[in-house]
């Protein structure tokens, strides 16, 4: 879909030729007089459409009204989440209906329109995205361009941009996260993350900040001491691929945020095998790695002034002949020793070497994504990813920047006392913890390899993928992420001159 933002009033927009003119709509009256007003006016009165949010009345050849079709799609209370409400649901009204073009008028939300543009833009792309890499023919449909209308266009332009470049990069992360197994191998994603390369801003930019791609294979990880990452990925002959991308858009100096994203292609649980129903959804298990791919999707287009790192471990966890053992005792990169009591909590063995290999790069904070325990999907549901972190300034900033962005998380206990289940008479730390909290034991093992930053830990088994007549991957967290990292680019914008403090040493994860 190609966008674009136009000032014009509702009037105009009638006026304007589309195949279908979508109206969102604020819960009071219209002003004036003209077609859509009294439309809306009539409707209301005869209870044909409610203000509530995603309340949808479909129109055919208004009289008046240029475009083809016309949705009159109430927002309710005008807040972000009722606009996308509403956005979805009109949308979902023209399924199936062969379009062309749209216009999208936003106009008579008026005051609120600037804080709700990227809010609908957003939407509206994530609501164009349709998976048809493996399928013999595409959807049918599909619109080929959106005219975005508001009042003031300097008031809301960045507002379209980070809106549309949010939506890609969810997109982006959806698309890989429903690639079958055999078609997103780590071969592909490290294909994919080269790709990157050659992303950027959708305007003429002077100084436009590239991505470096990196992609290490076997003999690298080897060479590193990733003991752990490699001990998961000897089960398949698949090879492993580990990827390293980089943004730099602020000065050499400025330590880095880090992006960690687990990328098991395919998770079977290995010699602890998981059961048949529904094992075709472990295709979703490199959902984390997906969403560092959208995140800097969409960094490649905003351009902040800040640093990015982007790591994703990638395999398959299979039950080869090869394949590790429960009993199995490894060695991580950080010289600790891992007994393997489980093979199916594999994305914490691939994950340690990751944060290891953070350490590298002095970040300022380090983030890793994974669909990790079934356990806090139990917890949290599909609602909300679980959030666990190091440091409280980082878990207030994640929490804020995915409330902002509609990608919700909540912070989750890290007690030292919830690392009890993991002591091992055979190694320095067991790789679970058994069931009780498994979700947190889980992040517990985790932060002993992340004591040398600001770290922080999502959990996202339970908002990665939808299962069911709706299965798919939904691309969150990229929109928390995204959000994240805009909001910590305002706040070094604010601080220009300023050096980067020198991080005291922080007091060792109980071993």
């Amino acid at each position: 879909m190609n966008f674009q933002l136009k000032a014009l009033s509702l009037p105009a927009c009638c006026a304007e030729k589309a195949d279908a003119l979508l109206v969102l709509l604020p819960k009071t009256a219209l002003a004036g007089k003209d077609t859509i007003a009294a439309l809306v006016a009539a409707a209301r009165a005869d209870g044909d459409l409610k203000p509530a949010a995603g309340q949808v009345l479909s129109l055919y050849r208004v009289a008046g009204v240029a475009a083809r079709r016309v949705v009159l799609a109430s927002t309710g209370e005008g807040k972000p989440r009722d606009a996308r409400v509403a956005v979805q649901a009109a949308f979902a009204a023209l399924k199936g209906v062969k379009l062309g073009s749209l216009i999208i008028a936003l106009g008579a939300l008026t005051k609120a329109e600037s804080a709700l543009v990227a809010t609908v833009v957003q939407a509206a792309v994530e609501a164009g995205y349709a998976y048809s890499l493996t399928k013999s023919k595409s959807p049918e449909g599909g619109i080929e361009s959106v005219l975005v209308a508001v009042g003031d266009v300097g008031a809301t332009e960045k507002a379209f941009e980070t809106g549309l470049a949010t939506g890609l990069g969810i997109n982006l992360a959806r698309e890989w996260g429903n690639r079958p197994a055999n078609h997103a191998t780590p071969r592909l994603l490290a294909e994919a993350a080269k790709a990157l390369t050659q992303a950027g801003p959708a305007k003429p930019h002077k100084k436009a900040h590239a991505i470096e791609c990196k992609v290490l294979g076997p003999k690298e990880v080897a060479k590193l001491g990733m003991g752990s990452f490699m001990a998961v990925a000897q089960g398949s002959s698949e090879p492993l691929r580990f990827i390293v991308l980089r943004y730099q858009g602020a000065a050499a100096k400025q330590a880095p945020v880090v992006l960690v994203g687990k990328g098991i292609t395919f998770d079977t649980g290995g010699i602890s095998i998981k059961p048949a129903a529904e094992m075709d959804e472990m295709k979703f298990d490199m959902c984390g790695a997906a969403s560092v791919l959208g995140t800097f999707r969409a960094i490649a287009q905003l351009q902040p002034a800040i640093n990015l790192v982007g790591l994703i471990p990638s395999c398959e966890n299979m039950p080869d002949g090869r394949a590790i053992k429960p009993g199995d005792v490894v060695k991580s990169m950080s010289g600790q020793t891992i007994e393997i009591l489980n093979t199916d909590a594999e994305g914490r063995l691939v994950l340690c070497d990751a944060l290891s290999y953070a350490e590298r790069f002095e970040p300022s904070a380090v983030i890793d994504i994974a669909t990790l325990t079934g356990a806090c999907m139990v917890a949290l549901g599909g609602v909300r990813s679980g959030l666990f972190a190091s440091d409280d300034v980082l878990a207030e900033a994640l929490y804020s920047a995915g409330e902002a962005a509609l990608d919700l998380c909540w912070r989750m206990p890290l007690d030292d006392e919830y690392a009890e289940g993991l002591k091992s008479n055979f190694a320095d730390v067991a790789n679970v913890g058994g069931r009780a909290g498994g979700a947190i034991t889980a992040a517990k093992f985790l932060q002993r390899f992340a004591d040398k930053f600001a770290w922080a830990h999502l959990d996202i088994a339970g908002t990665a993928w939808k299962s069911g007549a709706a299965k798919g991957s939904t691309g969150r967290p990229v929109g928390l992420l995204v959000q994240y990292v805009l909001n910590q680019a305002e706040i070094l914008a604010k601080k220009p001159s300023a050096a980067p403090k020198k991080r005291a040493p922080r007091q060792p994860v109980p071993r």
